[in-house]
């Protein structure tokens, strides 16, 4: 083989073989391709890619079991709870009495259980329908039977990841409601310029708020910003673990040149670790929603109360 060919060879390999990263990178983000094109308005895109089809997915399925569990509830002859009803049951007044009311207070418990509520069964919904592997067998199936084009709706549901919540354009959305439901909250409880007026304790030395408004001011933003980061860092925080950990079965392959080295690898490593990884997904899905909860009920609750009890006296 001459050197031109010999170089030829080389690039083919490397173009042909497994980059670990980009395999991550394509089951984490939203998909290169829309899922859906629809055409612009006003230059804005309006086409469905794959995280806003999961999102699509995700309120489908709560608006339907939820409604479908009620209904049954209210048919039934006696208004006794049972079976899934049971469990929404007791879901909704742990959110409301454990997490909306110690932080937000009776007298505003049923205006913002509501958002709570909200915010718990939606992330707890899209955290969930990302751990099932649903676009996993799609791809299988497309794989074995349906043969699709790299152009068809079927491939661009199968790229892209499936968990709307490791989205930090999702997570940010969610987080600016928090922001807005604290303005909300406050304009509610004090006034729209009391409330801004509240943001730093009254009575203290003049020089000392020239250091504390602008710290409330930016702690302000600091609340929207760590809710928007934590959420979707420790939802793709999990995916891209057991990727990685997988991907160890291809690159021992490739190292090795052998298929037998991979499956060993795979069946001694990385099948153990991404089962133990995937079990501590599981509970994660449960905190995630809990923490966003209960952060947004802390932060609407602060809202609410007013610094003017923090007075200090003056001399007589």
């Amino acid at each position: 083989m001459n050197q031109p060919d010999h170089a030829d060879a080389t690039e083919h390999g490397a173009e042909g073989a497994f980059d670990a990263g980009e395999t991550i990178i394509g089951h984490i983000a939203n998909g290169e391709h829309p899922v859906l094109h629809l055409p612009a308005i006003a230059g804005i895109d309006f086409s469905i890619s794959k995280h806003v089809f999961m999102l699509l997915l995700v309120a489908t399925t709560l608006f339907l079991l939820i409604t479908l569990a009620v209904r049954r509830y209210l048919r039934q002859d006696q208004m006794i709870p049972s079976g899934f009803m049971n469990g929404l049951e007791f879901v909704v007044e742990f959110v409301r009495d454990s997490i909306v009311l110690p932080n937000v207070g009776p007298k505003w418990v049923k205006t913002f259980a509501p958002l709570g509520l909200t915010f718990f069964f939606f992330i707890l919904g899209a955290n969930v329908i990302g751990l099932i592997p649903i676009f996993e067998v799609l791809g299988l199936v497309d794989h074995t039977i349906l043969h699709t084009g790299e152009n068809s709706m079927v491939k661009h549901l199968i790229h892209g990841g499936t968990t709307a919540t490791a989205n930090f354009n999702v997570t940010a959305a969610l987080a600016t409601i928090t922001f807005v439901s604290i303005i909300v909250a406050g304009t509610m409880a004090h006034g729209f310029i009391q409330h801004w007026v509240n943001l730093v304790p009254h009575g203290l030395a003049w020089p000392l708020y020239i250091l504390l408004i602008p710290i409330e001011v930016m702690g302000m933003f600091v609340k929207p910003f760590a809710l928007t980061m934590r959420l979707a860092a420790n939802m793709a925080g999990g995916h891209i673990a057991i990727l990685a950990i997988l991907s160890f079965v291809f690159i021992f392959t490739e190292l090795f040149g052998t298929a037998m080295a991979g499956v060993g690898v795979g069946l001694a490593v990385s099948v153990p670790l991404a089962v133990g990884i995937n079990a501590l997904e599981i509970i994660v899905v449960l905190v995630q929603a809990y923490v966003f909860t209960l952060l947004t009920s802390v932060f609407v609750g602060m809202a609410t109360v007013s610094y003017t009890h923090l007075t200090l006296p003056t001399k007589a």
